[in-house]
């Protein structure tokens, strides 16, 4: 049986407002004699609002004329609310003329029953609008379950993929023993730089998750030219630089925006302002700006990290050289981003240590 059916209508409140005990008994007799165990009788038109809140009905029976407040102001007090799922409202009235019935629906009555009442047609009334109210509700609950649920999972896939993209990062860097939180602390000054250039959180995201595979392209390259302690030879550092070409060529074949942007940053972070990079010798704005971004990042995190072979620099040298540098190794303009904010990266350094 499905859950729209394992609902007891019964055991839903009404809340009935009349200013005539006489009619709040009538109604309340006719409803309890059919099952309807939650009634909530009102005479008082004032007291609609406390009593709406307190208990929350699914459906209102709900007298015209009452001093004080009539039907139609209590109305207007109700959809002053704006409840997402507001409980349908029968107007009870002893009046025939159309403008006034046609006047309360048009102030959110979804139907009327006219005095004296009939039996019958007041409970099937009462029963029918009940049925469409709990299933609208069902159907609303059962949606937002399933969105909550849909984000969460989202939410999962996300963190999950990010591990693995992290993971193959690290992959290469276990090879040339560059091992620690390069690529955590690197990836985040990615997505800094990015949102200072006003990127969308999506946008700025995106590089945060594509940017820890800069170097993939590592893990073709021989462990003799690798891990070599030593200056490499000229004809070594050749093939040292053809790991931006390896890893886009590892990355290629997939046209997501993640592995897109990855592929593009893989085989451009070493290209340079002014030309003199690699593989491809691309200059200024020639050079894709997520290239450029992780071009600073990476830098500016392995200078002001320890490597076997070197020690750490000093933030205020690393600093220096990235200024000496604008307009030669890197995008004057990100400099300029990140000369104005050091301490941002600085924080993102201290907060993932090795």
């Amino acid at each position: 049986m499905s859950a729209f059916h394992d609902v007891d209508l019964y055991d839903q409140t009404i809340l009935v407002v009349d200013d005539e005990p006489v009619n709040l008994k009538l109604l309340e007799r006719i409803l309890s004699s059919e099952g309807y165990r939650h009634i909530v009788s009102i005479s008082d038109p004032m007291q609609v609002l406390p009593a709406y809140k307190q208990h929350q009905p699914a459906l209102i029976l709900l007298d015209l004329n009452m001093p004080g407040l009539n039907g139609f102001q209590v109305m207007e007090q109700l959809a002053e609310l704006k409840d997402l799922i507001a409980p349908p409202i029968v107007v009870l009235t002893a009046q025939s003329q159309q403008d006034s019935l046609l006047c309360a629906l048009q102030h959110g009555a979804r139907d009327y029953v006219t005095k004296p009442f009939d039996r019958r047609e007041l409970l099937m009334r009462v029963r029918n609008f009940l049925d469409a109210h709990v299933t609208h509700r069902l159907v609303r609950d059962q949606k937002e379950h399933l969105e909550a649920l849909v984000k969460e999972r989202t939410s999962e896939l996300h963190d999950t993929r990010l591990q693995i993209i992290r993971r193959l990062g690290h992959a290469a860097e276990y090879r040339d023993e560059e091992t620690g939180n390069h690529i955590v602390r690197m990836s985040k000054m990615c997505a800094l730089l990015a949102s200072k250039l006003g990127w969308s959180e999506a946008q700025c995201d995106l590089i945060l998750q594509a940017s820890p595979m800069h170097d993939v392209g590592k893990i073709g390259i021989p462990d003799a030219i690798l891990l070599k302690p030593g200056k490499l030879q000229s004809d070594e550092w050749e093939t040292m630089k053809t790991h931006a070409e390896i890893g886009a060529r590892l990355l290629d074949g997939n046209d997501s925006d993640l592995l897109t942007m990855a592929r593009e940053i893989a085989l451009s972070h070493h290209e340079k302002w002014d030309g003199s990079g690699y593989p491809l010798g691309l200059s200024d704005t020639t050079i894709p700006l997520s290239g450029r971004i992780a071009a600073l990042a990476d830098v500016f995190d392995a200078l002001t990290s320890r490597r076997p072979y070197k020690e750490a620099w000093s933030v205020t040298d690393a600093v220096d050289l990235i200024r000496n540098n604008r307009g030669r190794h890197f995008d004057p303009d990100l400099v300029d981003l990140f000369l104005a904010d050091v301490d941002s990266f600085v924080r993102i350094k201290d907060a993932y240590i090795d």
